[in-house]
């Protein structure tokens, strides 16, 4: 039923923005990109491959909270050659090599894989803090009181989820659970828990976040000229796209429902032609600029070893 349903979702959005492409097919091919718009979508690569080693610098510190002080670099390594199988069919794989990795450096496995739960947590909160911020921008038509109230709540219980008073509870029962079920393990259990409410990995990030909008906002500007005045409009709508592209089980990585949904945001306050030009690119860039972190982290792995 799941896998029927992903199929319909990635269906209805494939559909959706075929569409689009069809009607503003004339407006798409005659926007030109100049030599600054190039060097421009460059920077903004630069960015998104910035924003995504931040998020490996975040899980280490996210491991860090749990007790298991590990090598940063090191980690971060891992983190951008997982980053790519996330594109994998299933949308899980990352997730896998990161907990594998984090064993093989002896971490628990109970808090390499509470690591891995916790990571989307926070840039789900992260998310939902800038689109509460920004949501007035992007949807002041249709905001309602009961939204904002929806809104809120959704954060209040993203950021209630990742409380220690919360968190340490479910840690404590599934250990007594796996101790139930095994007497004997393969490793010693060490006790983990969250130390304190993780409060710079959320920052973090907000922080990523900000990078990720802020390679599509470049991306939009390579394009065309943009007022300052659209700049939380932009904010607010990609962290909405974001986040229902991170949530809504469709395509690996997100793909087709976060454009789908940038371009529903978008189009009623920006051309049509240059929204699907600029969430097209950005996919683009965003692919380009995740292979180009794995295939980094690969080159200084092997310098490293020789």
């Amino acid at each position: 039923m799941k896998q029927f349903l992903r199929w319909i979702i990635l269906g209805g959005t494939l559909f959706f923005l075929g569409k689009a492409l069809k009607d503003n097919w004339i407006e798409v091919t005659a926007i030109h990109i100049d030599d600054v718009g190039w060097a421009i979508m460059a920077i903004a690569t630069g960015v998104t491959l910035l924003a995504h080693t931040c998020a490996g610098w975040i899980w280490t510190w996210i491991l860090q909270e749990l007790n298991q002080p590990v090598s940063s670099p090191q980690f971060i390594q891992v983190y951008l050659k997982t980053n790519i199988a996330k594109y994998l069919p299933g949308n899980i794989w990352h997730h896998y090599g990161r907990i594998v990795a984090a064993k093989n450096a002896n971490i628990p496995t109970g808090a390499a894989t509470l690591s891995v739960l916790l990571e989307p947590l926070l840039m789900l909160a992260a998310a939902l803090i800038v689109i509460v911020l920004c949501s007035s921008q992007f949807a002041a038509a249709n905001t309602t009181l009961v939204i904002q109230i929806l809104q809120f709540l959704s954060l209040a219980v993203v950021l209630g989820a990742i409380h220690p008073w919360f968190l340490n509870p479910v840690i404590r029962f599934l250990y007594k659970l796996k101790a139930k079920k095994s007497a004997a393990t393969t490793q010693p259990t060490i006790p983990f828990s969250l130390k304190s409410y993780p409060l710079r990995p959320l920052l973090g990030e907000v922080g990523f976040m900000g990078l990720r909008a802020t390679g599509f906002i470049l991306t939009m500007f390579a394009l065309s000229s943009l007022n300052a005045n659209q700049i939380p409009l932009l904010f607010g709508a990609f962290s909405c796209a974001w986040l229902l592209g991170f949530v809504i089980p469709g395509a690996p990585g997100g793909l087709g429902v976060f454009e789908a949904t940038a371009y529903e945001l978008l189009r009623h306050h920006f051309p049509a032609a240059l929204v699907f030009s600029a969430i097209a690119l950005y996919r683009l860039i965003s692919i380009l600029a995740e292979t180009a972190g794995a295939a980094l982290a690969w080159l200084d792995e092997r310098v490293a070893k020789s």
